[in-house]
């Protein structure tokens, strides 16, 4: 047994001591606490547990799992890591934890800015469930709320930019940036790039670092000295740049232009409520982070960024984008759109890998401008710039040069002191300010300065001039803004009616309802691991003293961070026996590139260069293929067998017709038919004896913790989806988190940043991932939490509980739909897939009907139709109790007698409530009803479906075709706009 001691001072250590002997027992040992928070994140009781058990006609938990996983990889010892924590002691813990964290005022830009979140919306969706426990809208009929936002989010985007399609969010400014870069190349095929000089540091860096395996050449000049040929795809610039300054880009556009290179954009939407939009410059693309717009500086995040294009460009535009379409009954409603473009469809032929967004960061963005409208966001961009203008006439009066002239919120300052002497006054201030190399001082304003914050910053550059006689002499301001806009924006209803907080909280709240999340009932989709996301374990990612630091702040005033990366990634590195994490990559796609990336520059490093070739399984996710073409490799397809595993004698074969350019194998484990394959480590090793590298994709690790760990049995990297298996919240399609483990000899070509490096970063490392050094930090103390709380024993009883729920469903379902694989005992892992495709010719009925008429009996629909085509495909995750599961399977079961009620004739063909789904409250309280059926069996077809909690679909079922050949991305014109009030 073990206890938590903590050290003494700010550089705290976590160190494990033996506990007492028995003799000095203590209070807690006569009366334990009942407070297991295991039993609480755990759906089943014991007895549940061993009904489950029973029904499998198994003797104990312990042979579900010697029948599942093979003998040859399990874990045949506990987890060394600490005894769980209560819930009390872990918010102690990290209390603790965040107070070694030191909140400055942080003045440093380079995209990243103080923000006030108003806190009706910090309240309302940030820590809210019904707000961050949603899945990507996949389906769009009971995902109408935050798709309402996304449209919103979109809207906002295009009005402040100019430009005409915009996208529902990507990870961050800079893998847009470079998300761009590969877009200019994909539209012109030429393999030139050019980057100003004056672009954010992290931008070039992630640029530099994507664009190398795809064979483009970056040049990186100052703007005045481009050059533009027909070898040039396009060029990028920031606007405002990096110190500030603002540019006309007229000249540069159409000089690009005549040479058919697409000209890009990185701005601030904040500096747009004032200066010219870049599409009135012309620019093809606009990108940038919204985080300023109300959504805290977490220490890099997570933060939506934004992404658009011309309208000819959108089918190359990388991520999701939300479209406007109509319900069965002709009535307006939000989707996916132009989904064909995206690696689940196009696999390594998608424009990118994107796969997670950020959409609860976008939405609350989306939110922040509804709740301030344009006036009030017009106030604030006018507000920041005044107060920039009072900073620079106060230092220039002492002597400092302000090198940008024309400015919105920083300042490029020359000083009359040195830094040293600049930043001593700064520090006792407790003020971070941006140094450069060559001596210069770089100051951002936001709309958290006050009167105090500009007297401090003019007192540190040595000014004793008195800020109200600076305010005097600066009383028309404005007028001394270059380029600036004259353009409206956000003029739409949504932007002018919820300024009021009672309008605003209405407003979220009518959105909330419209979407079912986990408040409402289980989601049971495969691959995507929904489990619980406690209210404890979110609780500290809203903390100021976590919130609110600078990602580029010193790295003294992280320590708190810093002690929780070195924890959390001890127990990582324990729980899949890896020896090191990175935590840059802030999503899972993510993830895998940087994974794959690491192999290259590894092999590369080894005289290995033609390596590049990729082995993976054709049931692998889409994101596999779509990363590994990203990262310079060759994909070569591998077949799958008859039980859902690998096809042994296919990847022999194709092993050794390709060993002298063998890079990777890039594996799911288990598979995404939802099997452990038997000969893991005989693959493995095969991979290893001709010179290659396993990739195991860490998708499906909620079947593994405790249990087997890919270090163990010869992976050599794996990507961890924090948002699956360690509670970190989908968020209705983002945020996500994808940290890397690697074993040792990886170690070293792990990602790093070129502002602050990560701890243990060498200089071998491939490049630069994320904006920020440790991805969207914010949300690691979530699964820090998970683990902590859960202790060894929850962990892996966790697992246990996950595989039994999988496979007690599965047998209840296998007497009314065939259960496609299972192993050569007859169990699944943590995820079944059930066979929809004998339906078709008999009834017509097809998996997505199947999925409709799931959301009338109040559930989301399993993945559909993947990885095998017109297939369910069902995790119910260890968190939803046997009643619930129950449930699931009932509504299924009566699914599937309605389906034999059409093969008998006993309802029509095509007027049957599988056809018709999903039904409304409209549809069965209509005057008139002209169906085939009854009202009661549309709305109400199982008895657990009760009218007085009953989720109701808020549309009927939507035309895809319809939303794709009539795309529209932005908000419905105002004349036809419906007050949500109405719905």
């Amino acid at each position: 047994m073990y206890r938590i001691i903590q050290g003494i001072g700010p550089k705290r250590s976590l160190q494990f001591v033996k506990k007492a002997a028995r003799s000095l027992t203590t209070f807690r040992d006569h009366f334990p606490k009942n407070d297991d928070f295991s039993n609480r994140h755990i759906g089943p009781t014991e007895e549940e547990a061993y009904q489950m058990i029973k029904y499998l006609g198994l003797k104990d938990i312990d042979e579900l799992t010697n029948r599942t996983i093979p003998d040859n990889i399990k874990l045949t010892r506990p987890l060394n890591l600490e005894e769980q924590l209560d819930e009390p002691e872990l918010i102690s813990r990290l209390m603790k934890i965040a107070e070694n964290n030191k909140v400055w005022r942080s003045y440093m830009g380079m995209g990243y800015y103080n923000t006030h979140v108003p806190n009706t919306i910090l309240r309302n969706m940030f820590e809210n469930p019904g707000w961050t426990t949603q899945y990507t809208p996949y389906q769009p009929e009971i995902s109408q709320g935050r798709l309402e936002g996304l449209i919103n989010y979109q809207t906002l985007v295009c009005d402040m930019t100019k430009m005409e399609i915009g996208n529902a969010s990507l990870l961050d400014e800079s893998t847009a940036a470079a998300e761009a870069v590969a877009l200019c190349h994909r539209q012109t095929k030429r393999n030139k790039f050019i980057i100003d000089s004056k672009c954010h540091p992290q931008t070039i860096a992630v640029c530099l670092t994507r664009s190398l395996p795809l064979g483009i050449d970056i040049d990186i000049v100052d703007r005045d000295k481009m050059i533009f040929d027909k070898k040039v795809a396009g060029f990028l610039l920031q606007y405002p740049d990096t110190e500030g300054t603002v540019h006309d880009m007229q000249n540069l556009v159409e000089e690009a232009h005549k040479h058919q290179c697409l000209a890009v954009c990185a701005t601030d939407l904040l500096a747009l409520t004032a200066l010219k939009p870049p599409g009135e410059y012309d620019f093809d693309i606009a990108l940038g982070s919204t985080q300023r717009f109300g959504v805290p500086l977490g220490y890099g995040g997570p933060h939506a960024a934004f992404f658009a294009v011309k309208d000819k460009f959108k089918r190359l535009m990388p991520g999701r984008m939300v479209g406007v379409s109509r319900d069965s009954n002709g009535k307006d409603c939000y989707r996916l759109a132009l989904q064909t473009r995206e690696q689940h469809i196009r696999r390594n032929k998608a424009t990118s890998n994107i796969c997670t967004a950020q959409a609860l960061l976008a939405n609350m963005s989306a939110m922040y401008a509804v709740y301030h409208g344009p006036k009030g966001l017009k106030h604030i961009g006018t507000r920041v710039h005044k107060a920039t203008c009072v900073l620079a006439a106060g230092l220039r009066k002492t002597g400092h040069v302000i090198e940008n002239e024309h400015f919105f919120d920083t300042l490029h300052i020359r000083p009359v002191y040195t830094p040293s002497e600049i930043m001593i006054k700064a520090n006792q201030k407790k003020i971070n300010l941006r140094y450069f190399e060559n001596g210069n001082i770089g100051v951002s304003l936001d709309e958290t300065i006050e009167d105090e914050d500009v007297r401090d910053l003019l007192w540190i550059f040595g000014c004793e001039i008195p800020l109200e006689d600076l305010i005097k002499e600066e009383e028309n301001l404005t007028e001394k803004l270059k380029h600036s806009r004259t353009s409206s924006f956000l003029e739409h209803e949504v932007f002018n009616k919820y300024q009021s907080e009672t309008e605003i909280v209405r407003y979220m709240k009518i959105l909330e309802n419209k979407d079912l999340s986990l408040v409402h009932s289980m989601i049971p989709l495969g691959s995507c691991t929904m489990k619980l996301n406690s209210t404890t374990e979110m609780m500290p990612s809203s903390w100021p003293a976590l919130s609110s630091i600078h990602p580029f702040a010193p790295i003294e005033q992280a320590q708190g961070y810093l002690q929780l990366f070195l924890d959390f990634e001890k127990d990582l590195c324990e729980i899949t026996g890896y020896d090191k994490i990175s935590f840059q990559p802030n999503s899972g796609a993510q993830g895998e590139y940087a994974g794959l990336r690491t192999i290259k520059a590894y092999l590369d490093d080894n005289d290995q260069k033609h390596r590049v070739v990729c082995l993976i399984p054709e049931s692998a996710h889409g994101t596999n293929p779509a990363s590994a073409k990203m990262a310079g490799m060759d994909v070569i397809d591998i077949k799958v067998n008859k039980q859902g595993g690998v096809d042994m004698l296919d990847l022999k074969n194709k092993a050794e017709e390709w060993s002298d350019k063998l890079a990777a194998l890039m594996i799911t484990y288990p598979s995404t038919n939802g099997v452990f394959d038997k000969e893991i480590r005989e693959i493995c090793d095969l991979i290893h004896h001709l010179g290659g590298q396993v990739y195991l994709d860490g998708a499906n690790m909620n079947a593994q913790v405790g249990l087997c760990r890919p270090g163990d049995y010869g992976s050599d990297v794996s990507h961890l989806n924090l948002h699956k298996t360690f509670c970190i919240p989908h968020g209705g399609g983002g945020p996500g988190m994808g940290p890397i483990g690697v074993k040792a000899h990886l170690a070293p070509y792990l990602p790093t940043h070129p502002i602050v490096r990560p701890a243990g970063a060498r200089h071998q490392s491939f490049g630069t991932v994320s904006a920020a050094p440790y991805g969207s930090s914010a949300i690691l103390p979530i699964s820090y939490a998970y683990i902590k709380l859960m202790g060894p024993k929850g962990l892996k009883r966790a697992t246990q509980m996950a595989i039994i729920n999988a496979n007690y469903m599965a047998k209840r379902l296998s007497k009314h739909y065939k259960i496609l694989f299972t192993n050569n005992e007859g169990f699944c892992a943590h995820e079944f897939i059930i066979d929809c495709r004998n339906f078709k010719t008999s009834t017509k009925i097809v998996a997505t009907d199947i999925a409709k008429r799931l959301q009338d009996y109040g559930f989301h629909a399993p993945t559909m139709s993947w990885p095998v085509s017109d297939c369910l495909m069902i995790e119910p995750t260890e968190s939803e109790s046997k009643s619930e599961l129950d449930r699931y399977c009932d509504a299924l079961i009566s699914i599937r007698k309605e389906i034999d009620m059409i093969a008998e004739g006993k309802l029509d063909l095509h007027d049957n409530p599988l056809k018709r789904s999903p039904h409304t409250i409209q549809d069965v309280t209509a005057s008139e009803w002209n169906r085939a059926y009854s009202r009661e069996m549309a709305a109400f077809p199982a008895e657990f479906v009760n009218p007085t909690s009953k989720f109701w679909p808020p549309v009927g079922r939507i035309d895809d075709i319809y939303g794709d050949s009539h795309f529209q991305c932005r908000c419905p014109p105002v004349t036809t706009y419906k007050s949500a009030y109405l719905d």
